[in-house]
């Protein structure tokens, strides 16, 4: 049974937990730009080599009249002394831009007078990862947002069912994955991979299932740090098969609320 000094320390425990949670939040809120008038609808994107990225920057429709004027718009990556882009005086000043963006970036005009600056980037290379800085000034007001871009090569797999064998092979991954299979319900079955890299740090993966059951569903799921593919594939002639993405992105929100639900576990235990 536990004392009334154990019951006070472990509600203080649980009230400065809470506490710190909502100050931690409200300070990645104010440093990500939530509480600006610029934001963002993904702060921490991971593009596909090779393929084009739109990193989303807008004002707040909540606090912004319905149509701006004067805009001027800058694109900054930290590390870089020229900008990614700038837009002032009704057009693009792209005098000093980086040298490794020229021709790879454009914003769009039309959309500007709503407050929309996204900006639209060409081509991905892994050099172009890093820590992005949208500034906008306004009729309507202004403000910074930072976003944080993450490079990556993925592709969904395409299936073959051959000598009662299922293989999935992924022409593009980087950094490499890890590859697991597992049955309609859920249990991993052991599945042989393998990998071939390219000249550039690409890797194509196939990866093989055996035996496998005609008609029954299994699940092919290619991860590495920043990308997780999760296949659905159907052992029919032709396999049928489907795929769907999903990113990484690190929340300080749930690492606090983990944190607190971890303190309150560890003093109902202490109480008990």
């Amino acid at each position: 049974m536990a004392t009334i000094g154990q019951i006070v320390f472990c509600s203080m425990i649980i009230l400065i937990v809470i506490f710190g949670t909502a100050i931690i939040l409200l300070l990645a809120l104010a440093l990500s730009g939530q509480l600006s008038e610029v934001m963002s609808n993904n702060m921490a994107p991971t593009a596909n080599l090779g393929n084009d990225e739109l990193l989303s920057c807008y004002l707040n429709a909540q606090t912004q009249p319905a149509r701006v004027t004067e805009v001027s718009v800058t694109w900054q990556r930290t590390g870089l002394t020229g900008p990614v882009y700038r837009y002032q005086n009704g057009a693009p000043s792209l005098g000093d831009q980086d040298p490794q963006f020229k021709g790879r970036t454009q914003l769009f005009p039309g959309d500007l007078v709503a407050g929309n600056a996204s900006l639209l980037l060409r081509s991905v290379g892994r050099s172009d990862g890093g820590e992005y800085t949208c500034t906008i000034s306004s009729s309507g007001g202004g403000g910074k947002v930072k976003i944080h871009l993450k490079t990556a090569a993925f592709s969904a797999p395409t299936f073959k069912f051959t000598s009662s064998a299922l293989t999935a092979e992924a022409p593009r991954w980087f950094p490499k994955p890890n590859v697991t299979w597992s049955d309609f319900d859920g249990n991993v079955l052991n599945g042989s991979t393998s990998f071939a890299e390219n000249s550039v740090g690409i890797f194509r993966v196939v990866s093989s299932l055996q035996p496998v059951n005609i008609s029954e569903t299994y699940s092919c799921r290619t991860e590495n740090d920043l990308v997780t593919a999760v296949s659905k594939a159907t052992v029919t002639d032709p396999v049928t098969e489907n795929t769907y993405f999903t990113f990484s992105a690190a929340s300080s929100l749930m690492t606090s609320t983990h944190l607190s639900i971890t303190t309150s576990v560890l003093c109902i235990y202490y109480l008990t």
